[in-house]
């Protein structure tokens, strides 16, 4: 069988693969749609990336294409209904990087929180004089209400840390999780009750018709001004040109941003900006997590071959 690995992965997919031919991208640069389509035409498999947009006309250039393995647990680049039609199993990378990813949302909360980005450039210019009582003063943790927007794998985990700091866990989703709730302590409110009430707010959604854009202008007046805005969802979940705007009108605190609209074109006045803190898509950005991502997807590639339908099939 003939495997499109279509971008370098931290694993070594070609151990893992042995046995059958692969076509690797073994190069820090991403394949253009046009090279994407020519190297997958007669591939059984592809172990795609977020950035591969795989299309129905994509799916139906590929006529032996069994199976789209996504490196990430997102899938909006992929066309899963086409690819049911075509009787093509497409596979993401959940659970395995939940932790990972929560871990990297709770961090940009505190960093964005104490002002660590801010106050680490500030020490480096060489402005630290010495202690001052009001010097970078940033807001608390402890016993605050933290708001959670997508209450699934990721959410739950950031909820799982928040309960070490004896928050209050707010959340809203498309539906209610009973089971999670009694086990977080955790209360299902509306969204307008979210943006009021939440000191943080930390956004693990998928992107959607009901998600894009949710975060506007609107959204920003009705926080708090102390408040905290955390995104390692899905980039147009919030509009960035309003951000930009409540950021500098200090309708609220701050914000730590992980994803982006226009990815990986980023609002340019954000970078001016000291009360936002930008990380580069690093959500699974561990050692362990993308190894774990790579297995995975090669897992599923093999599972499909072998005429089993993988756990996290779509």
């Amino acid at each position: 069988m003939k495997i499109l690995v279509t971008a370098k992965l931290p694993y070594d997919v070609l151990k893992h693969l042995e046995g059958h031919e692969v076509d690797y991208n073994n190069t820090d640069d991403p394949l253009t749609p046009a090279e994407l389509a020519e190297r997958a035409k007669d591939a059984d498999a592809v172990i795609s990336m977020l950035s591969d947009k795989i299309t129905a006309d994509f799916m139906k250039g590929c006529p032996t294409l069994k199976v789209v393995a996504n490196y990430a647990v997102g899938y909006n680049n992929i066309d899963v209904a086409a690819a049911k039609e075509l009787g093509i199993t497409v596979c993401n990378t959940p659970d395995v990087l939940t932790q990972a990813t929560a871990e990297l949302g709770f961090s940009l909360m505190m960093a964005a929180g104490r002002r660590i980005v801010e106050s680490d450039k500030f020490t480096r210019d060489r402005k630290f004089r010495g202690w001052k009582s009001d010097m970078m003063l940033g807001v608390d943790f402890y016993g605050k209400t933290i708001g959670i927007f997508g209450f699934g794998r990721i959410g739950q985990a950031v909820a799982r840390m928040a309960a070490g700091f004896n928050m209050n866990i707010l959340y809203h989703s498309r539906s209610k999780k009973y089971t999670a709730e009694m086990a977080m302590n955790a209360s299902f409110v509306d969204f307008e009750k979210l943006l009021r009430k939440s000191d943080f707010i930390i956004i693990t959604a998928p992107a959607n018709e009901g998600t894009k854009h949710k975060f506007t202008m609107d959204a920003f007046k009705q926080m708090k001004p102390t408040s905290v805005l955390v995104n390692i969802g899905r980039g147009e979940i919030v509009k960035e040109s309003d951000l930009a705007d409540a950021l500098e009108q200090k309708l609220i605190f701050a914000a730590g941003l992980d994803v982006y609209e226009f990815e990986p074109v980023i609002e340019e006045r954000l970078f001016a900006l000291d009360n936002v803190v930008l990380a580069p898509h690093i959500g699974s950005g561990t050692t362990d997590t993308r190894a774990a991502m790579g297995a995975l997807c090669c897992d599923s590639v093999l599972s499909v071959f072998a005429g089993k339908t993988p756990n996290n099939a779509l």
